[in-house]
This record gives structure tokens, C-alpha cells and sequence, in this order.
């Protein structure tokens, strides 16, 4: 396991140990939660966001100063590391559950997060959408329908909800690459930058059905993809 599943897997635990009858984030909410804080045209201070991933109640019933300092800074050590990728490449990995059932990829809990953080700030979120470029406004909308069926409350027919269902976890990292660009022109410039002598491009996204680069024979979701 490497440094950075090992990473990953701690602050999943520390998010577990939190009172579950508050409701607190679980890691894939926790990270579509912070892609939106940083996606967000206006600066969430700290000092802000983090009561919403204890719980409901914004208390997170710490047992001991030692528990509180460790599972803080796990989650914002999360903050900078989402931050940090953001500004290496405009391009986010969502860590998404998979059901241990079926496999599945469940992209729910992820969306559920980052609609959680555009509503910290509903006018900037609006502002965005009004003067945003069609790719952009589509990659809102596209990600707020995605609630929408998360929520049980979309108007798409079943069949259309089965296509988005199956397609969603590739396309999620698409739209939030669009939504930088005019949320963040900032991280735009310095990702380009990053490149030198050549324009800047998103990469592509590994299907999460694709086989897995590392030639272990898997499928992507079931091996790396996995965090």
C-alpha cells in the first residue's frame, strides 16, 4: 500500500470514529465536499466549512484534545492535498464508494458533498452560472441534475437516469475541470504554467471499467481507482 492510500485509509477511519447518530461525512462526501469549497468563485475561510463534516449538529463530540488535533489535521492535510492537485493540473481524482456487492461505483456520496459546499455560498455559485461559458453552465447543471437523482427528485425517465448513472463517474472530473476554468481562471494560469511550451489540456480520466494502467488485469475501479 502506498503512502497515499495509507493516507486515505487513516482519515476514513478517523471520519468513522465520529458519532454516527450526527451524521458526519464519510470520505467520499468529505472529498466531493472540499472539491466544492475549492471550486467555489469565492474563498471559504477555514474557519467556516469544517463544522459541516462532524455532523448535523456541527459538533464533532471529540473524546480528547489528541483525537480532535489528529482528525482535523487529517482533513485539512485532505484540503491541500485536492488543493494542491488542483493547482499541478486543473484536474481532480473524486474518490468515489464502491459497492462491495456489485461493484458498482457509487458516485452519490461525492455529489452529495460538493452540492453541500456550493450551497456555503448559493449567490456566487448564481453569479457563476449567469456569466459562465456554455461548457461551464452545463457542467453546473449537469452535476446539480446529479443531486437531483441522488435526492429522488429528477424528472429524467428511468432509462435516461440509468444511462447518467453509468456514465456519471467518468464525466464528474470533466465538469469540475470546466467549472475551474471560470470559477479559478487563477489555477488555470498556474496549471498552464506548470506546462511550459505547450497549451494547457486536462488530461483524460481512466474509465473507471477500463482495465488498470498498472497491468494487474482488473478493472480500474477495483484496483488504483480505488482511492
Amino acid at each position: 500500500m502506498n503512502k497515499e492510500n495509507k493516507r486515505l485509509d487513516r482519515l476514513d477511519a478517523l471520519l468513522h470514529a465520529l458519532p454516527f447518530d450526527t451524521m458526519p461525512m464519510a470520505l467520499s462526501e468529505l472529498d466531493g465536499y472540499i472539491t466544492g469549497l475549492l471550486a467555489c468563485p469565492e474563498m471559504i475561510p477555514p474557519s467556516e466549512w469544517p463544522p459541516h463534516v462532524w455532523g448535523e449538529t456541527g459538533d464533532a463530540q471529540f473524546p480528547d484534545q489528541k483525537t480532535a488535533e489528529k482528525t482535523i489535521g487529517a482533513v485539512m492535510e485532505h484540503y491541500n492535498s485536492v488543493a494542491g492537485a488542483m493547482t499541478r493540473s486543473l484536474w481532480c481524482e473524486p474518490i468515489y464508494e464502491v459497492d462491495p456487492n456489485s461493484d458498482e461505483t457509487l458516485w452519490e456520496p461525492w455529489v452529495d458533498g460538493f452540492t453541500r459546499a456550493m450551497r456555503l455560498r448559493p449567490d456566487a455559485w448564481e453569479a457563476l452560472l449567469d456569466r459562465a461559458d456554455e461548457e461551464t453552465r452545463a457542467s453546473i447543471i449537469f452535476l446539480m441534475a446529479l443531486q437531483d437523482i441522488n435526492l429522488g427528485q429528477s424528472k429524467f425517465t428511468e432509462d435516461k437516469i440509468e444511462e447518467i448513472d453509468r456514465e456519471a463517474p467518468d464525466l464528474i472530473p470533466n465538469c469540475v475541470a470546466a467549472i475551474l476554468t471560470q470559477s479559478r481562471p487563477e489555477l488555470s494560469q498556474t496549471a498552464a504554467a506548470n506546462l511550459p511550451g505547450s497549451p494547457y489540456a486536462a488530461p483524460k480520466k481512466q474509465g473507471r471499467n477500463d482495465p488498470c494502467a498498472c497491468g494487474s488485469g482488473r478493472k480500474y475501479k477495483m484496483c488504483c481507482g480505488q482511492h
